[in-house]
């Protein structure tokens, strides 16, 4: 039997809109082991709880979501990283966390515990105690080869960035391997979230990655209205969608101009920059926040937009539409630009589709997938979705998805403005019990949140940012690169720190 097969064998736990199925711990080991030969299979995330641990797949031909979980016995469960590379992140996160052991894993070494933490396992139902004779340094993989290096960068940078520690192997100039240490900016997301409501909670989701604070409100908002079995009125789901929309705008002129600089082309970072200011000030006055945090809540959102407020909007929109064209012609003309992004930094398609990849690295790079299509939410059925696709997977690849992007989601939002359904913006939300999943399209990717509440409270959550499957591809695309190129790189993913440090 094929992994999807095993798992649609398997009997069926309540979630909502997805069923989990349970399988038993041989046969979590049969359907890892069948990974290697199933490649209709995507992983989009793995996590834990107390007893048990969980994986979400995505299965390409058939079109279906498939969560799948197992129980933890003897603290140990079979890994999957050795058939998907994208597991092995995941599993250290849940080692670290509650403790569960991926036998078999690729990869065993501490992330987000770096021997600071009062207690080891933080997450567990009893903690460890805490690391004896404190924190060690943190352990690289050996590189063999003549003339090798190594060069340290951070984790704290030049820039006003989040924390992250990149460790080169280098031969002369070239990088012949790049390991990336993160977890600086774990914030304990998944306890502070335990024991709240979901409007308590919401303000945690919003804070995971600040720069996509709408996506997760929303994913999360979708989870927690799934598990009580709610729906946001039409208004409400129309206002989310501008909201996401003018994220996806903003941070794509934004990451735009700060490419081309990181390139030495301070004109683009000038005018792209200039727009981005303009779309948050427009945000600013139609929702009352320059980012709209804390604007969408479980059950709808948290106000309407402001007298005047639509008006703002498209009037910037407007702005940017207009000088959008002349922008991309000087980006495209401009040769000694060209030459610094053109064929630097490559993800191949198949790496591509190995890690699911999502946004603007995954389409970038031939995978043409996009969760506003499946699988799908309102408002955006019948809004005629056009989802620009590539397949170079280099630096000028992922710029140029993101001024497409930019386009189509002005005519969105012109086309949701246009037609603002009337009615409520918010409805209460039960306090009951139950499990859901949310999906939302951020501006980096697909941003997933699955929620089980216990009597109207959350007993455990798992917040997925896009940015798990490709961080290890910014390490893929570090290769052979010269290290002068790799902060042009790294810039082209924008890859969110705190997202993934939890």
């Amino acid at each position: 039997m094929s992994a999807a097969e095993l798992i649609r064998a398997a009997p069926a736990e309540p979630c909502r809109p997805w069923p989990r199925h349970l399988l038993e711990p041989a046969g979590w080991g049969a359907m890892a082991a069948a990974l290697g030969s199933d490649h209709s299979l995507d992983l989009i995330a793995l996590w834990a709880d107390t007893t048990s641990v969980h994986a979400l797949f995505l299965d390409r031909i058939a079109g279906e979501v498939l969560p799948v979980s197992t129980l933890v016995t003897e603290g140990a469960y079979p890994a999957l990283s050795p058939h998907r590379a994208g597991a092995a992140w995941f599993e250290r996160m849940i080692a670290d966390l509650w403790g569960h052991a991926a036998e078999g894993g690729r990869d065993a070494r501490p992330w987000l515990d770096h021997g600071r933490w009062g207690h080891t396992h933080p997450m567990a139902l009893r903690h460890g105690p805490p690391a004896a004779g404190g924190p060690e340094p943190p352990e690289f993989l050996p590189s063999e080869g003549d003339d090798l290096h190594q060069l340290a960068v951070g984790p704290i940078h030049a820039g006003i960035i989040e924390p992250g520690h990149f460790r080169f192997t280098a031969q002369g100039e070239t990088i012949v391997r790049l390991e990336t240490r993160l977890g600086y900016a774990h914030k304990g997301t998944l306890t502070l979230m335990r024991g709240k409501s979901p409007r308590a909670a919401a303000r945690f989701a919003a804070r995971l990655s600040g720069d996509s604070t709408v996506a997760h409100a929303i994913a999360f908002a979708h989870a927690a209205e799934a598990a009580l079995e709610t729906e946001a009125p039409p208004r409400a789901r129309a206002l989310r969608a501008v909201m996401a929309e003018l994220e996806r705008i903003a941070n794509h002129l934004g990451d735009a101009g700060g490419i081309c600089n990181d390139a030495s082309f301070a004109f683009a970072l000038a005018r792209f920059g200039l727009h981005r200011e303009a779309v948050l000030r427009a945000s600013g006055i139609a929702f009352g926040h320059r980012l709209m945090m804390d604007c969408v809540v479980p059950g709808g959102v948290a106000a309407d937009i402001a007298p005047g407020g639509a008006e703002a909007v498209l009037r910037t929109l407007a702005g940017v539409e207009t000088e959008l064209p002349d922008l991309a012609r000087v980006y495209a003309d401009y040769a000694s630009l060209a030459d610094r992004m053109i064929g630097t930094g490559t993800v191949t398609p198949v790496l591509a589709r190995q890690f699911a990849a999502g946004g603007y690295v995954g389409r970038a790079s031939g995978r043409d997938f996009d969760a506003r299509r499946f699988p799908g939410y309102p408002p955006y059925p019948g809004l005629g979705l056009a989802v620009p696709v590539m397949t170079e997977g280099d630096v000028d690849a992922r710029v140029r998805v993101r001024l497409a992007e930019i386009l189509e989601s002005i005519r969105l939002v012109r086309a949701l403005l246009g037609a603002l359904p009337a009615g409520d913006i918010a409805v209460p939300l039960p306090s009951a019990s139950g499990e859901g999943i949310g999906v939302v399209e951020g501006f980096r990717g697909d941003v997933w949140h699955w929620l089980r509440l216990d009597n109207g409270l959350i007993a455990a959550a798992f917040p997925r940012d896009p940015s798990w499957a490709q961080w290890p591809l910014v390490e893929a695309a570090a290769r052979g690169i010269i290290v002068a190129d790799f902060p042009l790189v790294n810039r082209s993913f924008n890859c969110s720190y705190s997202g993934v440090d939890l």
